[in-house]
C-alpha cells in the first residue's frame, strides 16, 4: 500500500516542479536595442539587451550590451539617468572600447526612473582623449 502512494506522490511532485518552471520561463522576454553612429572609420555600433521588471512602473534590467568603436574612437553605452548631475547621461559599460576594439558585458543590472521619465540609452563615441561626443544614436527602452 505505500509503494503505490509513494508513486503517486512523487509523480504529482515530478508534475507540479516541471509544469511550474515551464511558465516561468516563458514569461521572461527580452528585447533588444541596436545602436549605430558614424560611417567609415568612424563607424561604431552597440546593442542592448534588456527586459522589463515586473510591477516596476518605469523600471528595465539592462541584462547584457556588446559595443564596438571606430578606428579613432571610443565608445559608451549610457542611459538618461534622472540622478545624474552631470549630461544627464551615466555609463552602463565599465571601460570603452577603444581605437577598432569591441567589448561585451553580462550586467543584470535594473535601471529606473521616475514614472513619465522615458528611459533611454545612447551610444556615445568619442575622439581619444575628448570630453565632446563626437557621434551619437539615441533610443528608447
Amino acid at each position: 500500500m505505500r509503494i503505490p502512494a509513494l508513486s503517486v506522490t512523487v509523480a504529482v511532485v515530478a508534475a507540479t516542479i516541471t509544469g511550474g518552471a515551464a511558465p516561468a520561463a516563458a514569461d521572461t522576454v527580452l528585447s533588444t536595442v541596436p545602436l549605430e553612429a558614424g560611417t567609415g572609420l568612424h563607424h561604431n555600433s552597440a546593442t542592448v539587451t534588456y527586459e522589463r521588471v515586473d510591477g516596476a512602473v518605469n523600471s528595465v534590467k539592462i541584462i547584457s550590451l556588446k559595443a564596438y568603436s571606430g578606428e579613432p574612437d571610443c565608445v559608451w553605452v549610457e542611459w538618461n539617468d534622472p540622478k545624474d548631475l552631470g549630461d544627464g547621461w551615466t555609463a552602463l559599460n565599465s571601460e570603452p572600447p577603444c581605437y577598432g576594439g569591441s567589448m561585451g558585458e553580462t550586467l543584470n543590472r535594473i535601471i529606473k526612473a521616475p514614472k513619465g521619465h522615458q528611459l533611454k540609452v545612447r551610444l556615445a563615441a568619442y575622439h581619444d582623449g575628448g570630453i565632446e561626443v563626437i557621434h551619437k544614436d539615441i533610443a528608447k527602452l
